[in-house]
């Protein structure tokens, strides 16, 4: 499996950044992990890998995006991530991660082109279908599209 060049993972909590951290490391799906404790630090990295990469640095390919944070929260960020250039845009898949979804928190996540959402905890099974749905590629040793 080729990995992702570079993941961004967005949550205040601490306890949740760790344990998705040490989940994508012992699946090796990207390259690179970024971790942001807030939508405006995500921005920043965002920002900053934009132009890392034209010095040929990973641009992060997916932002598993936690909704409820301090500082600027997942649909501050989505808004933000709005005013991108379009190829900047595109060369991101965002997967809202939450503890619970209200029917309006979707419809405003879909109007601002949130790829999928993930119910917390992240597992490897939700990582294999974002892989899946979104990059078309599968872990290794999953027999179920085999």
């Amino acid at each position: 499996m080729e990995k992702l060049p570079c993941i961004l993972l967005v949550d205040d909590d601490p306890v949740n950044n760790f344990l998705n951290q040490r989940l994508l490391e012992s699946l090796a799906v990207a390259d690179q992990l970024l971790v942001a404790q807030n939508g405006r630090e995500a921005f920043t990295l965002l920002h900053q890998q934009h132009e890392a990469h034209e010095t040929h640095e990973a641009y992060p390919a997916l932002v598993l995006l936690d909704m409820n944070m301090p500082v600027m929260n997942g649909f501050e960020f989505l808004q933000a991530y709005q005013q991108l250039p379009p190829a900047q845009q595109q060369a991101l898949v965002i997967v809202m991660l939450t503890n619970s979804l209200q029917p309006h928190e979707v419809a405003r996540a879909q109007q601002l082109h949130v790829a999928d959402f993930l119910s917390k905890p992240l597992t490897r099974e939700k990582i294999d279908t974002v892989l899946q749905t979104h990059f078309h590629y599968s872990l290794p040793g999953d027999t179920r599209h085999a």
